[in-house]
């Protein structure tokens, strides 16, 4: 790698949301004050009350926003934003998923992204669940995937982080997994083991606000649909 380049110059941040408040646009401010010059923002299905936000981010010459006309869902989401770079970015190194809830600190996700290019390998970023202040939520949800991925062979320190660097040349694998909702992340992670597609942990700053009130993620529900992903795979397998 070039020592002239860097994540925010060669890298797409791919930011899903839904019905966002004022924490995305700082998030997306704070992405522009640090240098990325192309964020692909996918608004799935944000009611009219929120189209504000991404009104407001589409003003700004380094944002893109795809708009879904209902909620399909955070894995279609990623997976639609990812077409779109590979169509109106081609010269892209790769790309960098976040959330747009203020969990992934601006320095993190820089941490990552430059990381992924000076390796070449899917990174990361990986919170701290034994940290104190951390929603039950979170750490259920978190314990009971970690312990499905075990029947993988996988040990991962946090199986739902959403801020993930990923090479541009597994796009096009990636837009094929299966999954339209939180089970998709789930799933490239299955999918990576598999493929023998190398990846990192990257620890990064563990940031909850509010009880992480604005996430998306029903701990019962989502997990449920992701153990009966991860079982039906295994079924397959044997």
């Amino acid at each position: 790698m070039s020592e002239t380049i860097n994540c925010t110059e060669s890298c797409v941040i791919v930011l899903p949301s839904l019905n966002p408040d004022r924490k995305f646009d700082r998030v997306v401010d704070s992405l522009r004050a640090a240098g990325f010059r192309k964020i692909m923002i996918v608004d799935d299905g944000s009611d009219t009350e929120h189209q504000v936000h991404f009104e407001r981010a589409e003003s700004f010459p380094e944002c893109a926003v795809l708009h879904h006309s209902r909620n399909k869902g955070k894995g279609r989401a990623l997976k639609d934003g990812f077409v779109e770079v590979m169509k109106r970015f081609p010269k892209a190194e790769g790309v960098i998923t976040i959330d747009g809830d203020g969990q992934h600190l601006t320095q993190d996700i820089i941490l990552c992204g430059n990381r992924m290019l000076e390796e070449d390998k899917i990174v990361l970023g990986c919170r701290n669940f034994d940290l104190p202040g951390v929603p039950a939520r979170s750490v259920a949800g978190n314990k009971t995937t970690s312990r499905m991925f075990r029947l993988y062979g996988i040990r991962l320190s946090d199986t739902q982080t959403g801020l993930r660097a990923i090479p541009k040349r597994y796009l096009s694998r990636f837009c094929a997994i299966e999954g339209e909702r939180f089970e998709y992340e789930t799933n490239m992670l299955l999918k990576m083991k598999r493929r023998g597609i190398p990846f990192v942990e990257q620890e990064i700053e563990t940031v909850y606000e509010d009880e992480n009130a604005g996430s998306h993620y029903d701990t019962v529900k989502d997990s449920w649909r992701i153990f009966k992903i991860m079982a039906k795979d295994l079924v397959r397998r044997s």
